[in-house]
Parts: C-alpha cells; structure tokens; sequence
C-alpha cells in the first residue's frame, strides 16, 4: 500500500492523491459507497450483488474497479472463496467521512454556510435530526476548547 496510514489505519484523500483532492466518478462513488456500508473487503461479485440502484453495467466493474486501483482509493485486499474459485477483495483506503469531508470543505467557507442552509431546508431535516447535529456541534466546540 501506498502513503502513511492515519491513525485509523486508512489512507486520508490529500494523501492517496499526492495532495490533491481525489475525485471519483458517479460510478466510482457508487461502487464505493457499496464497499463503505458493507463495513468489510468485498469480492467482485459482492460488490455486483450489493449494488443495487446502479448506473452502470456489470460488465463495467473491472474497468471501474482498477480506476478505483489506481486513484488508490480501494487496494486488494487478499483472496476470499468465490464459489468453486477465490477472488480478490477490495477494500477501502479511504474512509467515506474522509472523502465526503475533503469534497465538501475544498468548498470555500461561503459555499459552506450555502450548503448548511441547503441542509436545514431539507424536508427529512426532523427534530431528531437536529438534536443529533446539536450534539455533535456542542462536542465539537468542547473539543475545540
């Protein structure tokens, strides 16, 4: 694997891309969300099996696959039995808070106000929803100090 490891053992996004932002396509990301919820190294097939509201052909998931490779946002993971044959595994490098927080904060701090007002307009925005975003806000203003 390429890189230092942060702390969480993953790769941070200013990291994997020599230290620029790593950009992923619609179809890179959908890939990677499957790898993120999965929590776990996933084989080729897994990954078909979980990708559900696709826009891509499963024929194209090799090609996606090794681009994802080669941004170093996933890395072969060893082997796992695959039927009557093994595959490989492929698992993250980055984490997905990792790389939805440098998308968003590449953003400059006026188009963050934007997007936290975006947000709080939100229909599925509920009282619920905000008192968990109240409690990680406060955290952080403890740990800010």
């Amino acid at each position: 694997m390429n890189g230092v490891q942060d702390g969480t053992g993953v790769l941070s996004a200013e990291r994997i891309a020599g230290g620029e932002r790593l950009e992923l396509t619609r179809s890179e990301l959908e890939i990677m969300n499957v790898i993120w919820a999965a929590g776990r190294p996933l084989t080729r097939g897994e990954i078909l099996e979980l990708s559900v509201d696709k826009t891509w052909k499963d024929n194209s998931v090799h090609i996606l696959l090794n681009r994802l490779l080669a941004k170093g946002a996933i890395a072969e993971g060893g082997f796992a039995r695959s039927g009557k044959s093994y595959g490989r595994l492929y698992e993250q490098q980055i984490s997905g808070e990792e790389y939805y927080t440098e998308n968003i904060f590449s953003v400059n701090a006026d188009k963050l106000d934007m997007l936290f007002d975006a947000l709080l307009s939100s229909k599925s925005v509920n009282a619920e929803l905000l008192d968990r975003f109240a409690e990680k806000i406060e955290a952080k203003k403890q740990s800010l100090g």
